[in-house]
């Protein structure tokens, strides 16, 4: 979806009450709001369907491991879905924090290198993203984000206006407008930010943990089109709410021969990185998504 939706009352109602609930997370100071978001979101999940979908990928995924291990990751990751609720609310926390050097972006050489390049970002949704997403915007004011926009036309307008107060000005909703964005962007040397570790249907089908899975390929065709670095980016709760983000050397891609076999070399190759990364953390990966279909599922015997 590329705009939220018209403005209603459902929403201005739902919309108060999201007010209420930052403007409490606000009060009570980024580590308290930070726990008290880990502690909430892990209780109130297993009502939902994504509570059994993230076990089922979790055991999937990692086989050899115990019930008790695979529950452990599942608690872990809405912990951390948790945390980054918490989080949100005090960003301007974040931004002291990297300006201070005490959150460090380990890599960052590797993106000031291609400012007015040109370059694809590639990132996950690992522990909080929005702290990643932070670092990058800070390092590349001018690089150009893709989001997904609420539904809700008044919280999404609170999203954006946070990210911007971070410096992360350039936001491209999903969709052919903002597809166009990426590619006026990319013309001008600018790098651009999409996630690429979600299911995507129009995608190709690439293995991750050995099962094959919807993966989007625009990141890599746009990469090899422009003949711009494909560089992954990634973060990781250290302790509290101190982090470390990270950025890679770059995805290997041939750039000579940009034929459909070289777009799908590059897509494995980004999920041999997000496999591999998920695999230094499990618990702090957000397993809650429908990233495999459910034959997957039938064929590890998981469901």
């Amino acid at each position: 979806m590329a705009k939220s939706k018209p403005l209603d009352l459902g929403f201005r109602l739902q919309a108060l009450a999201w007010n209420v609930y930052v403007g409490g997370l606000g009060a009570l100071g980024v580590e308290r709001a930070s726990r008290w978001g880990g502690a909430i979101v892990p209780a109130i999940a297993p009502v939902s369907s994504a509570w059994k979908t993230a076990l089922r990928n979790i055991k999937m995924c990692f086989p050899e491991e115990s019930d008790a291990w695979h529950r452990k990751v599942r608690h872990e990751s809405f912990q951390e879905l948790g945390r980054m609720t918490g989080e949100f609310p005090h960003m301007d926390n974040f931004l002291e924090q990297y300006r201070s050097g005490e959150l460090r972006f380990e890599g960052k050489e590797i993106v000031e290198a291609t400012l007015g390049k040109g370059a694809v970002y590639i990132g996950g949704h690992f522990t909080d993203w929005e702290v990643t997403s932070l670092c990058l915007a800070q390092t590349d004011p001018n690089c150009h984000f893709t989001y997904r926009p609420a539904n809700n036309p008044i919280i999404d307008k609170y999203i954006v206006d946070t990210r911007a107060a971070f410096g992360l000005t350039l936001q491209a909703a999903k969709g052919k407008e903002g597809g166009m964005g990426l590619l006026r962007s990319l013309k001008q040397g600018r790098g651009i930010a999409l996630m690429n570790d979600q299911k995507y249907n129009a995608g190709l089908a690439v293995p991750l943990f050995g099962y094959d899975c919807m993966t989007a390929d625009g990141p890599t065709r746009l990469a090899l089109r422009f003949k711009v670095p494909l560089i992954p980016i990634t973060g990781r709760r250290i302790d509290g709410v101190k982090f470390v983000a990270r950025a890679y050397d770059p995805i290997p891609l041939d750039y000579d021969n940009p034929t459909d076999e070289a777009v799908f070399a590059g897509v494995k190759r980004i999920n041999e990185f997000m496999e591999a990364r998920i695999r230094e953390a499990p618990g702090q990966w957000f397993w809650s998504h429908r990233r495999w279909p459910k034959e997957a599922w039938h064929q590890a015997g998981v469901m």
